[in-house]
């Protein structure tokens, strides 16, 4: 498959091997005018919840794109969930984090407004912001061709951090922490075995977490990880720490 496109109803409409589906609106006109997908062209069409059907063109218009069926595959989701929180940063350093981390594997993203994240959200900003963050990632799972287009959660405050700490395998990336990323998980971090939790990966904005943060995601049950000796930008420890994540969880 070297494409592919979301449609949100797919499970709804006929889509077995012989079937004819079609792709309208944007994500038609996206494949027809940006792509310049021609008739004779595989390509996959997804519901971005784990339904991926394979085919052929087989009539391109501005705003219609017809696709025969000749292969479905539905992809169950991973039962261990791996979930970026990701503080507000200034610029786009964010935004970048998300785009990547969806390419490498994070299930769920979840905006944080940070004690030092010079960007805030607030008001009109909030709704805003969350919805740039979904078609970010929306892009970023086609472009990856992955069958399920992760989640964007609400803002969420530090409050709302350890409360999630508690019920998770939270790690915080912290440059000074004595633990390192690559020796996760360790056997003092596994409940009985195999630890069913999710995993959420907490990065900070520019000027890293305040003490007041760490400490009160550490109370909660969170551990201080750091990556190798090179300080990353917010906008690359997301990312890198998440690839790390999908060796140590036997994704890759």
């Amino acid at each position: 498959m070297s494409s592919l496109f979301l449609r949100d109803d797919l499970a709804a409409v006929p889509h077995a091997v012989g079937d004819e589906v079609e792709l309208t609106g944007d994500e038609a006109r996206h494949a027809a005018t940006v792509n310049r997908m021609r008739v004779g062209e595989s390509t996959s069409l997804g519901d971005g919840r784990g339904l991926v059907v394979s085919g052929t063109v087989t009539s391109v218009e501005p705003k219609r794109v017809v696709i025969a069926v000749d292969g479905v595959r539905r992809t169950d989701p991973p039962a261990v969930r791996l979930t970026l929180v990701q503080a507000l940063a200034k610029g786009d350093r964010d935004e970048l984090a998300i785009q990547a981390a969806t390419e490498l594997g994070a299930d769920a993203v979840v905006p944080w407004q940070a004690e030092r994240s010079v960007s805030r959200w607030s008001g009109p900003k909030v709704a805003k912001g969350e919805e740039r963050w979904r078609s970010i990632v929306r892009e970023a799972a086609k472009q990856a061709i992955r069958p399920w287009v992760p989640e964007v959660g609400s803002l969420a405050s530090t409050a709302d951090l350890v409360g999630l700490a508690t019920r998770s395998r939270m790690l915080v990336l912290e440059p000074s922490a004595s633990a390192r990323l690559s020796e996760w998980p360790r056997e003092e971090d596994r409940a009985d075995g195999e630890d069913p939790r999710d995993v959420v990966l907490v990065v900070g904005p520019e000027g890293g977490l305040s003490p007041v943060e760490l400490d009160r995601l550490q109370q909660a049950g969170a551990t201080p990880v750091r990556l190798g000796p090179e300080v990353l930008r917010t906008s690359t420890a997301g990312p890198a720490a998440i690839a790390a994540l999908a060796v140590a969880l036997g994704r890759w």
